[in-house]
């Protein structure tokens, strides 16, 4: 997969993430977890840019680990509000984003080894 592809794969995670947010339930737990999802659902995004510029190996391998650990809060927030069932549409399919956002964390893992293993 080319570096683009992968960004573009995070930009349309960020809107799936979006779209989320705009279809859940308006309580304390609905807008606490909305919240929390929109942003560290649209964060990978704005971070592997960060990383396509970063100044040493040290500093990507930094900043690939912060998209890391914002896709594995995502996927906290997507599992709570599934098993909440805190979505107002019944048709919202939300394992399809569960599913991406486990690809794509699967992708960031091997991707964060291969550059520690580089940088020994």
């Amino acid at each position: 997969m080319k570096k683009f592809d992968l960004h573009e794969r995070l930009i349309d995670f960020a809107v799936q993430i979006i779209a989320i947010t705009d279809n859940l339930k308006i309580s304390k737990a609905g807008n606490h977890l909305s919240g929390q999802i929109v942003r560290s659902g649209t964060s990978p995004s704005l971070n592997y840019s960060e990383a396509q510029s970063a100044e040493s190996r040290n500093d990507f391998i930094h900043k690939m680990s912060v998209v890391l650990k914002e896709l594995r809060e995502t996927h906290s927030c997507l599992k709570i509000i599934y098993k909440a069932k805190l979505y107002l549409k019944e048709d919202l399919d939300l394992t399809v984003a569960i599913r991406e956002n486990d690809e794509l964390i699967s992708i960031f893992v091997k991707s964060l080894e291969t550059s520690r293993s580089k940088n020994k």
